[in-house]
């Protein structure tokens, strides 16, 4: 029979393997859905918006298969969005490993041309899809087109829900890719809106998120979205993320960030980069209900 003491032991000899296992095996292939309430002041109250947000899908087989891009598309319509963000990096960015294969661009486009949206699906670029593999994001671009997906780049469209108007923007890259320089235009996107009503950031990095309060004067912003973090992929118990792709390190790591009144919701995304492994940030289908009541995680 086993002591405490041995027991113990051993458990503690055991547990990297066991969680390497999870890691590698389990945790890549969970789905959860991260919901959010939040009501900024610069948002009416009476507009009740419900957003999804698809980050860092990543596409490889066998782990992020054109088959699971239909069941993540699948599961977001049973979540009856008004509206679903696609917030960039479409493309792999990971070694094969003697095991895996790249998926098409046209293939993925065609997985989530599976979703439905009164308010339709809208996508930004994220920096490995301009990447070599995304040759500058016309591989992105040429497969949404063709499934009818809109890529905003600096842009700006106007969209109502039951008589009430809001901006929705897409901003360019701010990494660049291959460019090797910042796509990203605001002061340009924020030009285009023609009226006061408010709007939503949809950007890949959420490094922008500091550059607001100079950029957006007027405080027309109401929500910020984003991706690229990948809440660290890896994250540990009593320490958090073990890296974040992000000059400002972990401030812009995960969730739901408020900084000065403004809100920033960054997804930790699907898929993978680097290894085939999540730890601590499973994969998620974000789901934001914005305006309507206080502002909660759930």
């Amino acid at each position: 029979m086993l002591s405490r003491r041995r027991f113990l032991l051993k458990a503690g000899l055991a547990t990297p393997f066991l969680s390497g296992g999870y890691a590698f095996g389990v945790e890549p292939q969970r789905l959860v859905t991260t919901r959010y309430r939040i009501s900024p002041g610069n948002w009416p109250a009476a507009l009740v918006l419900r957003i999804a947000v698809l980050a860092d899908i990543h596409a490889i087989n066998p782990w992020m298969s054109p088959a699971h891009i239909e069941r993540i598309a699948r599961a977001t319509n049973a979540l009856d969005p008004d509206i679903v963000l696609l917030a960039g990096d479409y493309e792999a960015s990971m070694p094969l490993y003697g095991v895996g294969s790249y998926v098409s661009m046209e293939d993925c486009a065609e997985a989530l041309s599976l979703l439905r949206a009164p308010l339709g699906v809208h996508a930004v670029l994220g920096n490995h899809d301009l990447g070599r593999r995304g040759r500058g994001g016309d591989n992105v671009r040429r497969a949404f087109a063709a499934f009818g997906i809109p890529v905003m780049e600096n842009k700006a469209v106007r969209l109502e829900k039951k008589g009430r108007g809001f901006w929705l923007l897409g901003l360019g890259d701010q990494w660049g890719g291959i460019h090797r320089r910042r796509l990203d235009d605001l002061p340009g996107t924020l030009a285009q809106m023609s009226d006061g009503s408010p709007a939503i950031l949809l950007a890949h990095e959420p490094d922008i998120f500091a550059e607001l309060p100079q950029l957006d004067h007027e405080r027309r912003i109401a929500l910020t979205v984003c991706g690229h973090t990948h809440g660290g992929q890896v994250s540990f118990p009593f320490y958090g993320p073990r890296g974040v792709p992000s000059r400002f390190g972990r401030r812009f790591a995960y969730g739901h960030i408020v900084e000065d009144d403004r809100h920033l919701v960054v997804s930790g995304g699907l898929g993978m980069t680097g290894l085939p492994v999540r730890f601590g940030v499973p994969p998620e289908i974000v789901m934001v209900t914005l305006g309507g009541g206080s502002s909660l995680a759930t």
